[in-house]
């Protein structure tokens, strides 16, 4: 402090202006101060924010090598580090700074750090990443220490962080400012260090099974390989309508249908142009697999055994909380005909059915509302969502989807309403969708044209058939099992996520205005 008749110096007067504006918590104010201290340190120190720093070691590298350092023991190893400024105590005599490994504390006094490194200490704020190089000890309290030789001021925070007890407590602000909800929030840190991880691992298991990845296009001049809404664009030199994948089914099997290889898969973004909940948001994740000379209950082994390879690779164990539930990654999961799943439930024996007439009047007998031009198999599944989904807490396979509603599968020998497919399930939620791939070209053909009548029939009037997939098909590709596991949907579980908005980095939102 100075003395009352003694003009405060420039670098005083922000210091003050600084810590009673932050006891008002006038923000636009303590950015006002950030930006005068950022104009004082370029007189000082001039390049506020240089292109390189060379640090020696990461503070979780530091924390490994130095675990066994005594409380109270001072080594003579010199090291450089660098990190955000997460805390600053006693003016700046110790701060905590953070990289992406963690954390490591900052000690600066003046019978360590030489005047002109203190010097900047006033000037350094919560938020800023600073390079410290300096002496290794071990504090009498045990926290492991740098003791300060020389600081460097890395990037100036012009923006003051979010109270660090309580980080980002409003829900929509950490979506819409991931940055600091990751900054202030180890839980959702750690969160997305795990989805790397997991897509990573999904990546390596598939790879390890003998499966080729590639990479199939985005932008598709005829969308398909899934029943949902497109996102349309336009190219501009090709003078074409297109629109954002919802699938890359049809071009991976044109590769098997090549001989590139037996084996091939893709983890890809698809989008659907459809609502947004807990479990959907318009941009996902999938990870698709076709496998020559497979079949679905080749596909339901494989899915097993990459969902105990991941959850033994996130926690160590295949059993793993999620909510107030044990969920167990543990195979062989549960597996059951939709028909004997709703039966089960409901009472109601679909096998016994002869006719979509049938059908509907038991439906409605027992009291669903069916629409009246509903087949056999749109009122079994129909059912089948309403009274069994929510069932399907632990793994499950259901099997024996209605051919209705699976254009793409085999038929199920002896009872051609129903096809070898099956969709697996955890949490109520589905996560994967498998089929005996249909590779019958005539089949294929009619119940494409099919899809395409019913589709126009209900308005999309810009569906169209993809020839070129047919033309493929007509070459011959070999029997094949295939699947298509929802990527987020499997974070969620494996990281106890009760939103897929907390497992992708940016979200889908709204407009700040809405």
């Amino acid at each position: 402090m100075t003395d009352k008749n003694e003009k405060p110096t420039a670098t005083e007067n922000v210091i003050e202006q600084d810590d009673t504006l932050k006891s008002t918590g006038l923000s636009s104010d303590v950015t006002q101060v950030r930006a005068q201290k950022l104009e004082l340190l370029r007189e000082q120190i001039g390049d506020v924010y240089p292109a390189h720093f060379h640090r020696t070691i990461t503070n979780a590298e530091l924390v490994e090598k130095y675990k066994d350092l005594e409380a109270d023991v001072e080594t003579q190893d010199i090291v450089t580090v660098a990190g955000r400024v997460y805390s600053s105590r006693n003016s700046g005599m110790f701060m905590d700074i953070h990289d992406a490994g963690g954390k490591i504390q900052i000690f600066s006094h003046k019978d360590t750090t030489p005047e002109d490194a203190r010097a900047l200490l006033p000037m350094i704020d919560i938020g800023d990443i600073i390079g410290v190089t300096g002496l290794v000890r071990r504090t009498k309290r045990g926290e492991l220490t740098i003791n300060a030789q020389k600081i460097e001021m890395l990037t100036k925070s012009l923006l003051p962080m979010p109270e660090k007890w309580h980080g980002l407590t409003d829900i929509e602000a950490r979506y819409r400012k991931r940055h600091l909800d990751i900054m202030t929030n180890e839980e959702s840190k750690l969160r997305f260090q795990q989805r790397s991880k997991i897509v990573s691992g999904i990546r390596r298991f598939m790879e390890n099974d003998g499966f080729m990845e590639v990479e199939t296009p985005m932008l598709h001049s005829v969308y398909g390989g899934a029943t949902a809404e497109p996102f349309k664009t336009h190219h501009n030199t090709l003078k074409l309508d297109m629109y954002l994948r919802i699938a890359p089914e049809l071009f991976l099997k044109r590769t098997l249908v090549s001989g590139l290889t037996d084996k091939v898969f893709e983890i890809n973004r698809n989008f659907r142009n459809e609502g947004v909940s807990t479990r959907h948001n318009p941009e996902f994740t999938m990870m698709e697999c076709y496998w020559a000379y497979a079949d679905y209950e080749d596909i339901m082994d494989l899915v097993e055994r990459l969902f105990e390879s991941l959850a033994l690779s996130i926690h160590g164990t295949t059993e793993f909380p999620f909510g107030d539930k044990t969920i167990s990654f543990k195979g062989p999961f549960k597996r059951v005909p939709m028909p004997d799943a709703v039966k089960q439930v409901t009472g109601i024996d679909f096998l016994s059915l002869k006719t979509d007439e049938e059908a509907r009047a038991a439906a409605k007998a027992a009291g669903f509302p069916v629409e009246k031009d509903w087949t056999w198999g749109e009122c079994l599944a129909f059912i089948f969502e309403e009274k069994v989904e929510a069932t399907l807490i632990q793994p499950s396979h259901v099997t024996h989807f209605p051919k209705d509603i699976s254009p793409f599968a085999k038929e199920v020998p002896g009872e051609p309403r129903l096809v070898e497919r099956f969709e697996t399930y955890c949490n109520a939620w589905e996560l994967g969708n498998a089929f005996s791939e249909l590779n019958d070209p005539e089949e294929q053909r009619r119940r494409m044209v099919e899809q395409l009548e019913q589709a126009h029939a209900r308005g999309e009037k810009e569906k169209q058939l993809d020839d070129e997939f047919l033309d493929a098909i007509d070459q011959g590709m070999p029997p094949a099992g295939g699947l298509g596991i929802g990527v987020d949907r499997l974070i969620m579980l494996l990281t106890n996520a009760p939103s897929i908005r907390d497992v992708i980095l940016f979200p889908a939102r709204r407009s700040k205005a809405d």
